[in-house]
């Protein structure tokens, strides 16, 4: 047993030591400024995904560097991880490929897109003059939906023609439309994004706004879930024991389906990793409280996830049908056979070892 433990160190050590090596550096400084770069569009300032796309950049580590842009939603976004230079991932929601493959707005979209991991869902915000009671008070009012190409644009489409209602519907930028809306300009502005959304947040409660409600039907239903505003969520806009019901659409990390190959394919491959790894970071303050409601494991119905989040899953998932009673053999088999050992160890030499004594435990199972 000593010699098996003996052989298990030498390997974890030597693994270590080697990882310890610093990784050699390419002369070219082109090359060494844009070595580990991964390019993410996010969103439009004051929403949901320029937040949480901010957010990304804990996972640099001096071999990764996460470089997040703001984008113009959904649907140029599916654009933007296609054809942009420098974008290897974007803040997608659920519902733009489908629409986008509908209306054949890209070539091949099925097999050059892919999902990292669903995250969270995003709420319809219908922000209106007090004198808007209702959606259908819209009938031939001024509304923004964003500028085009947009998440929010395409869902208002959709919402507004489900509900006919027929609506004067703009594309500005929302931050100026929701000041174009405080000055009486238009009745409302529509904004899909995870609440609580700092465009909608620090609008104070004397505004003359509020929030509408936004029903669901039937058709609605068969693409987005039902959801509400509370007190809690947005303070200055819902009173305190009442809620706003509203609608709900799950957004992805989406990503372009680079061959196994290349370059970016290993750099997005490096992201995964660490954004996996070190998931439970971003479900702490200060990061946005959308963050806690993100299951990785969650698949997305139409979508392909890509390769490597797909492989990182099923690692997980064999790993932990180790079961106690293993973990306990080899807890037992390093502190009795060499005391002190373990705690030299770091988590991944202590992984790889722990690899090699399942492959030593099975192959000697058989002879118990």
């Amino acid at each position: 047993m000593r010699n098996i433990l003996a052989a298990f160190l030498c390997i974890a050590f030597a693994a270590q030591a080697a990882a310890q090596q610093p990784a050699p550096r390419p002369a070219d400084p082109v090359a060494q400024a844009n070595q580990g770069v991964v390019g993410i569009i996010t969103g439009m300032e004051g929403g949901t995904y320029a937040r949480t796309g901010a957010d990304l950049t804990i996972l640099d580590d001096g071999t990764l560097r996460v470089l997040p842009t703001l984008g113009k939603g959904s649907l140029q976004n599916l654009s933007d991880i296609l054809y942009l230079r420098g974008i290897d991932i974007g803040f997608v929601q659920a519902d733009a490929l489908t629409y986008a493959t509908q209306h054949g707005m890209f070539p091949n979209l099925a097999q050059t897109i892919r999902y990292i991991a669903k995250l969270f869902d995003e709420e319809v915000h219908v922000l209106a003059r007090k004198d808007i009671a209702s959606l259908k008070d819209l009938n031939g009012q001024k509304v923004n939906a964003d500028v085009v190409g947009s998440g929010s644009a395409m869902t208002a489409g959709i919402l507004l023609d489900a509900l006919g209602i027929k609506a004067d519907v703009g594309h500005e930028k929302q931050v100026d439309a929701v000041q174009a809306l405080k000055n009486g300009q238009i009745a409302a502005v529509i904004q899909v994004g995870g609440a609580p959304m700092p465009l909608f947040a620090d609008i104070p409660a004397d505004s003359g706004l509020h929030l509408l409600p936004v029903p669901i039907d039937p058709a609605l239903a068969k693409t987005y879930l039902p959801a509400e505003f509370t007190h809690a969520i947005y303070p200055r806009l819902v009173a305190n024991d009442a809620t706003v019901p509203t609608l709900a659409v799950g957004s992805v990390l989406a990503v372009y389906a680079w061959p196994s190959s290349t370059e970016r394919y290993a750099r997005v491959t490096r992201f995964v990793n660490a954004f996996f790894s070190r998931f439970d970071e971003f479900q702490q303050p200060p990061r946005h409280p959308k963050w806690r409601e993100v299951n990785l494991t969650a698949e997305v119905p139409g979508w392909t996830r890509f390769q490597p989040a797909q492989d990182w899953l099923v690692r997980q998932t064999l790993a932990g049908k180790a079961n106690a009673e293993t973990q306990s053999r080899f807890n037992i088999f390093l502190t009795q056979t060499a005391p002190g050992v373990g705690s030299a160890l770091t988590d991944a030499a202590k992984e790889a070892l722990f690899q090699q004594f399942l492959a030593w435990d099975k192959a000697h199972s058989a002879t118990r």
